[in-house]
């Protein structure tokens, strides 16, 4: 009777470690079957490979179903959407330096920029070349807008310095130019010039 028991127990035993090994399969003894989720609730994208990342996608008005809602990429992700050529690319605003100036470049996604003045008005017009947009788009891809911090601090302090402030693919990243990091640097080296001459 003492052997049958201690069988029992090894056998028990076996079956709830194999249940929880390292690399188990994330079910709790108190989730529900995949698929049997109960009323008013819904399983997580997780759970289910064939459920919606967005479950509520399908809900969205003016929306026919199965029609894809994803129009950017997610916070977490390393790239950007490309926009359409005449969508803006980038927009950045320079303030500051000697002169106190500022000054702001748009450029679009087919390289065509324009330059605004302090109080927005036109102050010159042209395109990048095919070389130059790409080196534009290689440095705002590597610069990885959505892991940038919003302010830019911790650099030493530069007088008569500039203060920049970055917008691309639906983030807005600002800092002193003593603050930038590498990778903001190289946007801003790749950009049209901010005065003319």
């Amino acid at each position: 009777m003492r052997a049958l028991r201690a069988v029992a127990a090894v056998l028990l035993g076996a079956v709830v470690l194999a249940g929880c090994g390292p690399s188990g399969s994330g079910d709790g003894d108190d989730a529900p079957p995949k698929g049997s989720a109960g009323p008013g609730t819904r399983t997580s994208a997780g759970a289910d490979p064939t459920a919606s990342a967005d479950p509520a996608a399908s809900e969205r008005p003016g929306q026919s179903p199965g029609a894809s809602t994803s129009t950017a990429a997610s916070p977490a992700a390393s790239t950007t959407p490309v926009p359409d050529p005449g969508e803006t690319l980038v927009r950045v605003t320079r303030s500051g330096g000697f002169a106190g100036e500022t000054h702001t470049l748009v450029v679009k996604g087919d390289g065509s920029w324009s330059r605004l003045g302090a109080k927005a008005e036109p102050e010159g017009t042209g395109r990048l070349s095919d070389q130059e947009l790409a080196a534009l788009r290689t440095a705002l891809r590597e610069a990885d807008f959505a892991r940038q911090p919003r302010i830019a601090t911790g650099g030493p302090k530069i007088y008569d310095g500039f203060f920049y402030a970055f917008v691309h693919g639906g983030y807005e990243v600002a800092g002193e130019q003593g603050s930038l990091s590498p990778a903001l640097v190289k946007v801003a080296e790749a950009l049209p010039p901010f005065t003319q001459g």
